[in-house]
């Protein structure tokens, strides 16, 4: 099996005297993984990414990218190459217009002028952000202004991203654009992790669902082994996911036959339908 691109190894992170807000938390990343990280709310989702991309810093564990431990001397290869679009994009943007927004990353990188132009110009196209460049990002509607966060960090090309709660406060049309947006992002390769409440989109999307609870990690598989686990769900207070139910329903009733096929959006649910119908 190939090596992890990123492991973590007993990680533990405390806010001043409170107690451990994560605490103990073991992961292997692999590279081109669609990670769902799941869990209610306070169960470390957001401190596990914020030290994982080297915003936060100072607990008790390891991080190891690309086989070399994370210390003070290279932290920066964490905030080079894992960027991360905050659930809040107000709190992520702070230029006075699009283009120098993009541009801020690159600069930081100390790239040659042109190759900041060239990558702001490609991040810009690639969230259709374009006719944007010279406005003030804090006008935009919510959607644009989250199309500008995850533009911040296509500029920057890291070769991971993480999402803090990428659907909150988006419109169901905006949703659906990030949902295209993650597709093309994974299809170049990108290693993708997202924390999310929604249970349905993390069933349909990830290859892996890592579920927090009380600063933990307390199951780790495919999103359809965690949703059939009551104990976890109980637990973490995790929902099982619409289509699983309608799925199982239809099954126990003997309304379909158990393919073991366990579509994960609507159109591999009308598919299988098809072709159960094409075979009675």
């Amino acid at each position: 099996m190939k090596d992890p691109m990123i492991e973590i190894r007993d990680l533990h992170y405390r806010y001043n005297d409170e107690k451990d807000a994560l605490n103990g938390v073991d992961l292997k990343i692999y590279e081109g993984e669609r990670i769902a990280v799941i869990g209610s709310n306070g169960a470390g989702k957001s401190t596990f990414f914020l030290n994982l991309n080297g915003v936060l810093k100072g607990g008790h564990g390891e991080i190891i990218y690309r086989g070399e431990k994370i210390t003070k001397k290279n932290l920066n290869q964490l905030r080079k190459n894992i960027g991360i679009v905050f659930q809040d994009a107000d709190n992520q943007i702070i230029a006075s217009t699009v283009m120098a927004e993009v541009s801020f990353g690159p600069m930081n990188l100390k790239l040659p002028r042109q190759e900041v132009v060239d990558r702001v110009d490609e991040a810009l196209n690639y969230m259709n952000l374009s006719e944007f460049k010279d406005r003030p990002p804090h006008y935009l509607s919510g959607g644009e202004k989250k199309r500008v966060s995850i533009a911040d960090i296509i500029a920057m090309k890291s070769e991971v991203i993480v999402f803090d709660e990428p659907t909150a406060a988006l419109d169901p049309l905006n949703a659906q654009m990030l949902e295209q947006v993650l597709e093309q992002l994974w299809g170049e390769g990108k290693t993708l992790l997202i924390s999310t409440h929604d249970v349905d989109f993390t069933y349909r999307w990830a290859q892996r669902a890592v579920v927090f609870c009380d600063g933990k990690i307390i199951a780790d598989d495919t999103p359809l082994h965690v949703f059939s686990n009551e104990e976890v769900l109980k637990r973490a207070n995790l929902k099982r996911p619409m289509m699983l139910d309608v799925y199982e329903t239809l099954t126990k009733k003997n309304i379909l036959k158990d393919t073991q096929a366990y579509p994960k959006n609507v159109e591999e649910f009308a598919e299988l339908i098809d072709k159960l119908s094409q075979q009675d």
